[in-house]
């Protein structure tokens, strides 16, 4: 995800893989592959930088899997052997 700021100031987090577009009317305008538009503050270049590094990270990650978290053995005490 990358994270992009509307004009009023609020931020939102925006998956790359549905952009379309990034274009410079003089405003920035995002258009998703559904059509939605989003005007942002950032510029046309800080967008596309974002989405390289957002890729680069996913390819790294991909490169590079973390280990899955081994759940916690639980132990429980046998008091008898029909338990």
């Amino acid at each position: 995800m990358i994270t992009v700021t509307r004009r009023n100031g609020t931020t939102f987090a925006l998956n790359p893989d549905l952009i379309e577009r990034v274009e410079a009317t003089p405003d920035t305008v995002i258009t998703l592959v559904s059509g939605t538009h989003y005007v942002v503050a950032e510029s046309v270049d800080c967008i596309v930088e974002q989405v390289c590094r957002f890729r680069a990270a996913v390819l790294i990650a991909s490169a590079h899997p973390q280990p899955e978290p081994v759940p916690p053995v639980r132990l429980h005490s046998v008091s008898s052997p029909e338990n």
